[in-house]
């Protein structure tokens, strides 16, 4: 016996999955978490040379303070929340969409090439509608196209959706220096949409927001009362048990990825016709990656995105804030977002496993 367990060395600490966790419990490791990441982000701001308590302040003023900071916080949630809800369609059957920003540039185009060329031609209302359809459809076959390959010939998605972000990067730098270059324009730029084309504002942000609400409502139905939410939960689970009850995997595959898609390109028209008025390198923004994050941290579930992506947008605003007032530079502030975020995204791991030092035994319970 001594020398079989010579042989076999048991791991230093081992992982095992929690059966379960009392969600008083889970909350308190979360707002542990919180309080951890603040205090590390605080020993950073010391080794800047600042007060940890006025920058916090700072943060939170620059995206609550005023009417005007408060709309582009929401302004900025909004791609957020959609483009999270998208892509945890896909998540939530285990098809890794990584490609959100692609989607969202896809999207973007499609409404540019209404917006821009038609303006003279349609009234403001079918016009919006028009770039509505067209972002949704462009969003939802570029996704739709690694979900085909997936089902014909088992590609990878994550790497498929990836690479698709850079061909549309690519397509839209082809539309700045080429067919699409504003004209009289010494470098290469698109023009701005017409004043008239532009998304009406509501509470001073555009009706984005009220559609992001909607989606919400929409997508949590979806998920967990229909026949389709049933299926992409199966599908998640396991291919083959989804295949055994009789659901076409492949057809899932496709129809919630065209969803998937769809969202995200919606925000790309969003993000066109609402909030910059025309279309670049930067118009996705990262979205497609960030709300990669909010998806994970709200469990997939939309309510719990809408919180995250408002937290977000808090930070983002916030540390926009402290740059130009503590003159921190853009690589601090991002660093203090991903410290808080880690933290956020670390607990979650702890919440679902737990440890084993060598020699205990597993408790349950």
């Amino acid at each position: 016996m001594s020398s079989h367990s010579t042989q076999v060395k048991e791991p230093l600490i081992r992982m095992v999955k929690r059966d379960t966790m009392s969600q008083k419990k889970a909350w308190g490791i979360r707002a542990a978490a919180f309080v951890l990441s603040l205090v590390t982000g605080g020993i950073v701001i010391l080794m800047l040379g600042h007060n940890p308590f006025s920058v916090y302040v700072s943060m939170v003023k620059g995206a609550w303070g005023s009417s005007t900071v408060i709309h582009e916080t929401i302004k900025n949630a909004v791609p957020l929340l959609i483009t999270a809800i998208g892509i945890s369609f896909a998540f939530k059957m285990k098809f890794w969409n990584i490609g959100g920003e692609g989607q969202i540039l896809a999207g973007a185009v499609a409404a540019g090439a209404f917006g821009l060329f038609t303006a003279h031609i349609f009234p403001k209302l079918p016009l919006v509608l028009l770039m509505m359809l067209a972002a949704i459809v462009a969003g939802g076959i570029y996704g739709l196209l690694p979900a085909v390959c997936k089902a014909k010939w088992g590609t990878n998605e994550t790497l498929f959706t990836l690479m698709l972000n850079y061909i549309a990067l690519a397509f839209i730098k082809y539309l700045m220096n080429g067919p699409w270059k504003a004209e009289g324009s010494s470098y290469p730029k698109i023009d701005m949409l017409v004043p008239g084309a532009r998304l009406t504002k509501v509470l001073g942000v555009h009706w984005g927001w009220i559609l992001a609400l909607v989606l919400v409502v929409l997508s949590y139905i979806y998920f967990n009362k229909t026949k389709q939410g049933y299926e992409i939960a199966v599908v998640g689970e396991s291919n083959n048990t989804a295949r055994y009850a009789g659901i076409n995997v492949g057809r899932v595959f496709r129809r919630t990825m065209f969803l998937s898609g769809a969202l995200c390109g919606l925000v790309g028209m969003l993000q066109f016709a609402g909030a910059d008025y025309t279309i670049n390198e930067g118009t996705a923004g990262g979205v497609g990656f960030t709300a990669i994050t909010v998806a994970w941290l709200a469990k997939m579930n939309p309510f719990g995105m809408l919180v995250v992506s408002v937290f977000i947008a808090m930070l983002e605003r916030g540390a926009n804030a402290i740059q130009t007032q503590f003159k921190i530079p853009a690589s601090a502030s991002d660093l203090l977002i991903g410290i808080i975020l880690f933290f956020m995204l670390g607990c979650e791991f702890f919440i679902t496993y737990k440890l084993i030092p060598r020699g205990k035994e597993e408790h349950h319970g």
